[in-house]
Order: structure tokens, then sequence, then C-alpha cells
């Protein structure tokens, strides 16, 4: 066996952070991963100095950068809060790794395209974002180095942390009818399968911008559907709203269009992600049994 890879983990205590670091510790395929995890208690990527000295201290091989401030509405009325840890925490993190020789995959996200495009957006497509988070997140593409990796994503949801998934649950469980928006499309991207890619996407240390979710688009209305189906309840409860008949309105504005295009792994021969239904389904049922 080869020496030890050491892998940084910011934003561990998320939904997604949470199953990489699941991911790194099973040692996949033989290989064994010294793996670091930080949250915002241990490592704020927003304080320059203490980057610096975990990345000194730490001296990893690979660091997947993770954290950020993913709350899209609180960011449009907070916009120096989401550029200092999604834009400025990512230059720290950058700096950090050149220091030490540390290879970097960050996530990104779907926001950062405008969603007028008619047909799916593939990486090499020209972002405009609408929404302050978007803004923020691209910021934060353009401090990597040209040899480091940005993986984009769309609507994720997983076992850990607040989502569609769980907040549908929560909801059927209450009673009445449930309104959905049907006019904004994406892809569904579960974090157990995410976190796979991304642990192999950053380990390779592929360089570039990958687009990685599970296959198939669908609405947030067809998403609420599914996940009622899934869960043995009447998916006709889901009524569909109109993103500008929303009350009260959201202060971000969604991109209509945020389906992603897998381009730079299918053209690289690299594993797609399957249909967004088949983890659905693995998840209801782990989280109502």
């Amino acid at each position: 066996m080869g020496a030890m890879t050491r892998v940084l983990v910011t934003g561990a205590g998320g939904q997604l952070g949470r199953d990489l670091v699941d991911a790194l510790t099973a040692n996949g395929g033989g290989r064994a991963h010294d793996v670091v995890a930080t949250d915002r208690d241990r490592l704020d990527v927003a304080d320059r100095d203490a980057v610096l000295q975990a990345m000194g201290a730490l001296r990893p091989d690979v660091v997947v950068h993770a954290a950020a401030w993913t709350a899209v509405d609180d960011c449009e009325g907070d916009p120096d809060r989401a550029m200092a840890v999604n834009a400025l925490g990512t230059r720290h993190v950058a700096e950090g790794a050149r220091q030490v020789g540390a290879h970097v995959c960050y996530l990104s996200t779907d926001y950062v395209f405008d969603g007028r495009a008619t047909r799916p957006y593939a990486e090499w497509d020209e972002p405009n974002p609408l929404s302050v988070y978007g803004r923020s997140k691209l910021a934060g593409e353009k401090e990597l180095d040209p040899g480091h990796a940005v993986v984009r994503t769309s609507w994720v949801c997983g076992r850990h942390g607040a989502n569609i998934v769980h907040t549908v649950l929560r909801l059927s469980a209450e009673g009445g009818t449930l309104h959905f928006v049907d006019d904004q499309h994406g892809c569904p991207t579960f974090t157990s399968d995410l976190a796979q890619a991304v642990c192999s996407l950053a380990l390779s240390r592929r360089p570039g911008v990958f687009h990685v979710t599970n296959q198939g688009p669908t609405t947030w209305f067809g998403f609420a559907r599914a996940i009622l189906a899934a869960a043995g309840h009447d998916p006709e409860r889901v009524e569909a709203v109109a993103t500008d008949a929303l009350d009260p309105p959201r202060p971000a504005p969604r991109p209509a269009n945020s389906v992603l295009d897998n381009a730079a792994l299918r053209l690289s021969g690299l594993p797609l992600l399957p249909p967004w239904q088949e983890p659905l389904e693995r998840l209801v049922e782990e989280l109502t049994r």
C-alpha cells in the first residue's frame, strides 16, 4: 500500500460534508485516507489566519472544500457575509493549499446560471448568476488555481440536514394539501451518490469544472409528488403553484432552468450518478422505517 493520503474536508458538519467524511473513511478501493473533518466551529474559512495556520499544521494532500453559507434567501439580505464565507473563504483555502501543495476540490452550485437557457447547462457555458448566493459561489470558483477542481451540483438532499425530502415527509404527516412550484426545473442530487463521485474526483486530482448530479430533470412539484409516492402517500396531495404566485415571495431569485449536463464526466468516460428515483427510494425508506 502506498503512502496515506491526508484529506481535509471543510464544512464537514453539513449534509454533504458528513457523507463526504463517511465516504473517505470507508477506505474505498483499499486505499487508506487520513481524514481531517472540520466544521465551522473548528475552522471558520472566513478567518484567513485560522485557515493558513490549519493548512500549515495539517499539511493535507487534498482539500475537499464543502464549507459554504448556503441559505439562499438569507444570503440575499447579507451579501457581505455571503462573500466573506463563499468567496473570500475560498480564497483563503486556495492560498493555504498553494502553500502546502494541496489539490483543492470545491463544491459549487447550479445557481451560477441564470436559468434562461432552453437546454441543460454544460460546464463550458457562461455563468450569469441571478442571486447573491450564486454570485458568491461563482466568485469562489474564480479564486481557485487552474489545476484545482470545481464540482457544481444541484437540489442536494440526504440523510442529514434540512432539505426537501425531510420537509415533504414532515408536511405529509401534518395532513392537508402541499404546494410546490412547477416552473423551476433541476436535477435532484443525493449526498450518498454525490459524496462518492466528489471523493473520486478529488483523490484522482482531476482539474477543471465538473457538473455532478443524479440523472433526470424534474420540478419541485414533481419531486414532491415522487417523495410522497415513495413514502406510500397520495401524490395528488401536492398541488402546483407558480413561482410568481408564492406568498410571501422568496427574497432570492431562482433560475427557472438549472438542469446541469454532466458533460465533463460523460466525455471523460467517468461514471454518471444513477437516476434520482433510485436514491430517493432508499432515503425515504431509511427515514420512515
